[in-house]
């Protein structure tokens, strides 16, 4: 059994959530660079589909790290996973985050719809991603 831990980043994408956290595309790449610096595994680069700007960053990112894989994050849906790919297929190692809200209340009122829904949608949304 491998008991590697594996450090998985978000800085550059929750750093952004707090109040006036914003960074423009070369402040991300260079806080990327001194994450792979200090060997952190997976470095998620931001949110692509979210603005054009956090496409570019992810984009610039992927293509400049050569040793931390760079990750995109991606609602559900096709759009957003093709997008996410498009900003990081140029990494030595892309990924891609997917991720789906389940909870009761956001299956109840915001998704309006069944768990057996969500999880079809989910294996689609990461078979889409993985080709």
């Amino acid at each position: 059994m491998d008991n590697r831990v594996i450090i998985f980043d978000t800085t550059l994408r929750d750093g952004e959530q707090a109040a006036g956290g914003t960074l423009n595309v070369q402040e991300k790449l260079e806080i990327a660079k001194h994450l792979e610096k200090l060997k952190v595994d997976v470095i998620e680069a931001g949110f692509p589909v979210s603005t054009p700007g956090d496409f570019d960053a992810v984009k610039l990112i992927a293509k400049e790290l050569k040793n931390s894989s760079v990750c995109a994050l991606a609602h559900a849906n096709p759009e957003a996973i093709d997008c996410a790919w498009e900003a990081v297929k140029e990494a030595a190692d892309p990924r891609i985050h997917i991720f789906l809200s389940s909870s009761n209340i956001h299956l109840l009122h915001q998704l309006k719809k069944s768990r057996e829904e969500i999880l079809e949608t989910s294996r689609k949304m990461v078979a889409h991603g993985k080709k």
